[in-house]
């Protein structure tokens, strides 16, 4: 009976070689703002499997908290999202990252963040994702949905650095910190209002990289 069954998948992936390539996981890399609330929100997206704070953008071979808060070395405070592709898609996490996740609007700061730091941007590991997401930040044009021009940077991802593990889950861990009282537990609630389809009560906490994707 397993021949059988394994006979099967294997003459169904040779009829479908696309389906053989699909992968099970696929990751995405934004940037806008302190990385705790975007984190934090896409924790509570149906189909991320794990959401890792980090630093992506700049030139230097590595990065870390104390230098890249001065604003100098090129990095943005980012995210990294592992994701489920049946289940949620990369155009899907688009519009959670406009319309949840930040304000792209803001040019070089966000909220009471401000540096090239803190920017509004999309690193893009391959076309596809460029395509999606200038795509998306037309459409959202197109449709005025925000007041002011949308400022964010599209970008091809050169390497991305997993923060420090303090940053790791820092709005699960201190939820009654002021700044993310103020700042980062609104956008949470924006996303349940704005996306209930996609929003999941309980997080998908850190685990230290486990799910890394490209």
């Amino acid at each position: 009976m397993r021949r059988t069954t394994a006979l099967a998948l294997a003459v169904a992936l040779a009829a479908h070689p696309a389906a053989a390539r699909q992968s099970p996981r696929q990751t995405a890399v934004f940037a806008g703002g302190c990385f705790w609330g975007i984190q934090n929100v896409f924790e509570h997206v149906t189909g991320v499997i794990e959401a890792t704070s980090g630093y992506a953008g700049g030139a230097a071979a590595t990065a870390e908290y104390e230098t890249v808060s001065t604003g100098t070395t090129g990095h943005a405070e980012s995210v990294r999202i592992v994701y489920d592709p049946s289940v949620v898609s990369y155009a899907q996490l688009l519009d959670v990252f406009f319309r949840a996740a930040h304000d792209p609007t803001q040019l070089n700061r966000q909220g009471p963040d401000v540096g090239s730091q803190y920017r509004s941007a999309i690193f893009f590991a391959d076309s596809a994702q460029q395509r999606i997401a200038e795509a998306t930040i037309a459409r959202l044009a197109h449709a005025r949905i925000f007041p002011r021009p949308i400022v964010t940077q599209v970008v091809p991802l050169s390497r991305f650095f997993p923060a420090e593990a303090y940053h790791q889950d820092y709005a699960i861990r201190h939820p009654d910190d002021g700044y993310i009282v103020y700042n980062d537990l609104p956008k949470v609630q924006h996303l349940r209002e704005t996306f209930p389809a996609l929003f999941v009560e309980a997080p998908r906490r850190y685990r230290g990289g486990a799910a890394a994707g490209r």
